[in-house]
């Protein structure tokens, strides 16, 4: 693989009628994917997608922080039940999920204040999601498996919870490798560097085609620290800004940091795929 997009939702409804064209299309321009789960039910159709393709398609489980809120569920006997996702954490079922063969990380997790502005009961929110998402960093580090992390509104408890994460399973943290990334990387050089001496990467989407808010970053940022991804199907790059986006324009981003870098394209390809290879294992 040329270029490998270390994060995408072809696991998503967008791609229901589609993902296999999507993919193939994707591998024919030498594009490899890491496909992502949210939940327990995108996680299993990132595995099962994965699954279908010998080389070159990944799947990554987790739960995301935005969907801890309480659902109407089923039990057992058919019968209806509120209860919160974050209660699949109780059963094995990532745990089962993340041994499979084509599992390469736990994510998509971290922690998202946006959506919770509105909430009259913040403190128990956030601390529900700081609850969850040690519980999955400490599944990735018992399996060695690397974290995909999302943050929105949310940098300064993260960077909290990780370095004190990191202090109290310092035995788990590995020394010769980064053992998370923070995917579509959204802070400034200061906290970029602040994930670094945290042992972590960061990742960066088709945002940098269209804004030059992190153009002095992505020229100062050591390459080695750094990856691509697409986050399809949102945020898909210029020029096909607000269309559905796909793993093979992640290519864009690699031209457009070789751009703000004043480097050959080729270099940073090879650059954030061995980036990739070496975090995933792959």
């Amino acid at each position: 693989m040329k270029y490998i997009d270390t994060h995408s939702h072809l696991n998503f409804q967008k791609f229901e009628a589609d993902k296999n064209e999507v993919i193939g299309r994707s591998l024919e321009e030498d594009v490899g994917m890491i496909i992502v789960g949210t939940d327990l039910k995108t996680s299993k159709k990132a595995v099962e997608l994965a699954n279908l393709y010998e080389d070159g398609v990944w799947a990554a489980v987790g739960l995301h922080p935005i969907h801890l809120e309480d659902q109407i569920g089923e039990d057992e006997n058919g019968r209806a039940v509120v209860r919160g996702r974050a209660e699949e954490y109780i059963d094995e079922s990532y745990e089962k999920l993340a041994g499979l063969e084509k599992v390469v990380a736990i994510g998509e997790i971290g922690l998202d204040y946006y959506h919770l502005k509105l909430s009259s009961d913040l403190t128990a929110k956030k601390n529900k999601q700081k609850e969850v998402l040690k519980k999955q960093l400490l599944l990735a580090r018992s399996l060695d498996l690397p974290a995909i992390i999302h943050c929105r509104n949310a940098h300064n408890d993260l960077y909290d919870l990780l370095n004190d994460f990191r202090h109290e399973h310092n035995d788990l943290i590995p020394k010769e490798k980064a053992w998370g990334v923070i995917h579509c990387f959204s802070g400034d050089e200061n906290l970029a560097w602040d994930y670094f001496n945290l042992g972590l990467m960061v990742s960066f989407t088709g945002i940098i085609t269209f804004s030059s808010a992190w153009d002095e970053l992505i020229r100062k940022v050591p390459l080695e620290k750094i990856m691509i991804e697409t986050d399809c199907p949102f945020m898909a790059p210029e020029p096909y800004r607000g269309q559905k986006n796909e793993p093979s324009l992640v290519k864009l981003v690699a031209e457009r940091i070789a751009k703000i870098r004043q480097m050959d394209p080729d270099k940073v390809a090879l650059a954030t795929t061995q980036n990739a290879k070496k975090f995933f294992n792959i």
